[in-house]
């Protein structure tokens, strides 16, 4: 498992509030100097909508603590697809068969991003295994 610390230190308040409701898959991509957009995108998943809109739910009352409110928030009333406009982050929360659909990660497989690992994860099958390179990963895991 490679490790890595997070490119910034305020992602870590939006983690922890993702990992409070026990959000799956969570991966970061740094967006700096790719958009203008933003920053970060924290992508994250839910095994339900009601999971979903938890997570969402949490990570705004958490981060509201922290005195940090979103620019603007989309499809809270669905639960398929939340997305929380932090301005330098945004944090996308999917119900698990939406993310897939829309793959994200796909779309900016071209920037550096950081897969994180909670204490319920279990990525310890992760390998270099086939890479020809002696370079990095583009995904790294980072364990809160």
């Amino acid at each position: 498992m490679i490790m890595q610390s997070l490119p910034d230190p305020a992602l870590d308040l939006f983690l922890q509030a993702a990992q409070g409701k026990k959000a799956l898959d969570i991966l970061v991509i740094d967006l700096r100097g790719m958009t203008v957009i933003t920053d970060f995108f924290l992508i994250c998943s839910g095994r339900s909508s009601r999971q979903v809109m938890a997570i969402a739910d949490h990570i705004q009352s958490e981060l509201r603590n922290h005195r940090i409110k979103p620019l603007g928030v989309e499809g809270a009333g669905s639960g398929h697809w939340i997305l929380l406009d932090f301005d330098h982050v945004v944090v996308h929360v999917f119900y698990d068969p939406v993310r897939r659909f829309y793959n994200l990660e796909g779309l900016w497989a071209d920037a550096p991003s950081i897969q994180v690992t909670g204490p319920d994860d279990d990525l310890n099958n992760f390998s270099n295994e086939g890479d020809d390179t002696d370079d990095p990963p583009d995904v790294f895991t980072y364990d809160s």
